[in-house]
């Protein structure tokens, strides 16, 4: 629970009266409290009048109301008693109220609270539920008169005030994942001497354990209104141990086995937020944000999702109805391994704005509209980066193998929430702009290309069932001036089973028609043929991606969910595969994606959660033709452990 918003001290006291009984009041005249008399006259009697309708039944929108409020009200019921007696005025009550400053002090005089630090689960004032500086009444006093203000934390912080929180937490994320996937035999030397194939051993198994740590000073009471001002900074620690069946997958040279373990610590929030002002009086504001920090371009990270540097303006209005967003970013460079911030590199010559609107409630109760534009700027033509592992990066080793700049502009719609009981989630975006460098002609090149996906859902009880369809257009023609194939930024998709999936999880190098570069990305959905999506550039000559998908997820318990997702992929068109294949025909089908998963929190609550899941693809036409080996293998498989405890 975060800090709270403190009424108004007036609102809160503690009252030392008691009503008296006045059913043995004297008759008229008799003396009343407070010196003033009371009659005892009966109740002139009072025309029934129409009672108005009370503010709470009064729509908010057409087509909305109040929960659980009922328009046809019951006839008002007038009461007339001739023999009843006058109320006392309010002069006849004494007024002995003793104010109380704020509702902290108030709930440990009435010992409420019993605080422990290790706790985050009742009120700690290690997770922002009490202000940092609340001092007693004593010790106010005692800094009245020595004319000190400050409050009682360490005084270069230069803190003022009872409205300063602190929040802390901490989260200890294990992965334990065995997998397999098509992994192609090194070309100086294999780990296996007898074996001849472009494929060798397919299985894999990634550990990883990440360590994550946030702090934040926060000040202004936040249950009702943004932070008058915010600091945060969170540092993420990664340790991944990586085993494949074969060489040249973890490093460049093949001398260096075929196993990994790595580690990188990284800053992945270290910003300040500073509320600009309020514009109404129900707190609609404006924010200004500045640092590294948290960007999610629409509500399923297709586009952009990440941890960057940057500048971000945002508010709200017309009582939180209306949102907007403005964002300046920096791209930072990332660690290979772990995808952590790299802050021992400089920033790259990539940058990214965005600007987006919000609108609830448009065009259908219950639904959100967001309009957005972005804009990718990469001038990384004429750079070499090679990764921690000794690949080449930047340039991509596909093509002509030269470095590129590009403007890519994203104009784009995505909504989300429901109309009626159907539950609606879906992003479009068309993408146009220029490639300095055509990876196939050496010539620049327009950028045209679009791609549409969509979530339909129903909620039955304690099931939900869920479709998915995505197109992301391919390029037909590599040779001629229009790249045509879609590409993001830096994707992380929830979207038809998510990390669940195999296709999302798992990365499929792209052996035979480019080095170091993959068919699809790590956490990513699009077929793209990039060297990484951490460090490489969007590729926008690419086969296109399509999916259609059902899924279900079942909440057996508060605490246990079940969730399935059977999904079907193909390539939108496979001329470009087939021209850096120098390959014949390759078929569209991709395969069957079909995957599982179980989700147990002990307490019900996000602070423990544990994961397990399991998918398989059943490879397609398309599939095989691409990555078929001496042993036919037809099903590759993902299994994925998950533990995760948030303090």
């Amino acid at each position: 629970m975060g800090p709270g918003f403190r009424r108004d001290d007036s609102l809160l006291s503690v009252s030392g009266s008691t009503l008296l009984a006045l059913q043995d009041a004297p008759p008229a005249e008799a003396p009343a409290f407070g010196g003033q008399p009371v009659t005892n006259q009966p109740l002139p009697a009072e025309e029934p009048r129409e009672q108005p309708t009370p503010p709470s039944e009064e729509e908010l929108l057409e087509g909305r109301r109040r929960p659980d409020i009922r328009h046809d009200l019951p006839d008002p019921v007038d009461q007339y008693n001739p023999g009843a007696i006058r109320q006392p005025p309010p002069e006849a009550f004494p007024a002995e109220h003793i104010a109380v400053p704020d509702r902290w002090r108030l709930i440990d005089t009435l010992g409420i609270v019993r605080e422990r630090w290790y706790d985050p689960y009742n009120q700690n004032v290690l997770k922002g539920d009490r202000p940092i500086c609340l001092p007693t009444e004593e010790e106010q006093r005692r800094r009245r008169e020595a004319g000190i203000a400050r409050c009682a934390t360490p005084r270069f912080l230069g803190l003022t005030g009872n409205d300063w929180f602190f929040v802390a937490s901490a989260i200890s994320d294990t992965v334990i994942e065995p997998r397999s996937f098509p992994i192609p035999v090194g070309v100086q030397t294999t780990d296996r001497p007898d074996s001849n194939d472009v494929f060798g051993d397919n299985r894999s198994l990634v550990l990883s354990q990440t360590f994550i740590a946030s702090v934040a000073l926060i000040k202004g009471s936040t249950a009702f209104k943004p932070p008058d001002i915010e600091y945060r900074l969170t540092l993420a620690l990664n340790m991944n141990y990586v085993d494949v069946g074969e060489r040249r997958i973890l490093f460049v040279q093949p001398s260096e086995g075929t196993d990994r373990f790595d580690y990188a610590l990284g800053v992945q929030e270290a910003f300040i937020d500073y509320h600009i002002r309020n514009t109404s009086t129900r707190f609609d504001f404006d924010s200004v944000r500045v640092g590294i920090q948290p960007f999610n371009f629409d509500f399923r990270g297709f586009l952009f999702q990440d941890q960057q540097l940057g500048v971000r303006l945002f508010g709200t209005r017309d009582n939180n109805r209306f949102q907007y967003n403005l964002a300046a970013i920096w791209r930072l460079e990332k660690d290979t391994n772990s995808g952590l911030n790299n802050l021992f590199q400089s920033p790259r010559d990539d940058w990214i704005l965005h600007a987006n609107v919000f609108r609830q409630d448009f065009p259908f109760v219950g639904l959100t509209s967001q309009a957005s534009i972005t804009w990718n700027l990469n001038r990384e033509r004429g750079e070499l980066e090679v990764d921690d592992n000794g690949f080449p990066v930047r340039p991509a080793l596909i093509g002509d193998l030269r470095a590129r700049s590009y403007d890519a502009i994203y104009l784009g719609y995505s909504t989300d929430g429901h109309v009626g009981r159907f539950n609606w989630t879906s992003s479009f975006y068309f993408l146009l702009g220029q490639d300095r460098n055509n990876v196939f002609t050496q010539r620049p090149a327009r950028l045209r290309s679009f791609f549409f996906a969509a979530e339909p859902s129903i909620d039955l009880n304690w099931i939900r069932i869920r479709g998915a369809g995505l197109f992301s257009s391919g390029d037909g023609n590599p040779y001629d001036d229009t790249e045509r194939g879609f590409d993001n930024i830096f994707e992380n998709p929830i979207f038809a089973g998510a990390d669940t999936s195999y296709w999302i999880r798992q990365t499929i190098p792209f052996a035979g028609g480019g080095r170091a570069v993959a068919l699809d990305q790590r956490n990513g959905i699009l077929n793209n043929l990039r060297s990484s999506k951490e460090q490489g550039q969007s590729n926008f000559v690419n086969p296109g991606t399509m999916l259609l998908g059902i899924g279900a997820d079942f909440d057996l318990t508060p605490g246990i969910r079940i969730s399935g997702n059977v999904n079907h992929l193909w390539f939108h068109r496979t001329d470009v595969l087939q021209a850096l294949r120098v390959q014949g025909t390759i078929r569209r089908d991709i395969g069957w994606d079909i995957s599982a998963a179980a989700i147990w929190r002990p307490r019900a609550t996000q602070n423990i959660v544990f994961r397990l899941s399991g998918a398989i693809l059943q490879a397609g036409t398309g599939f095989r033709d691409l990555f078929t080996n001496n042993d036919r293998d037809r099903q590759y498989y993902s299994v994925l452990f998950n533990a995760i405890l948030t303090y």
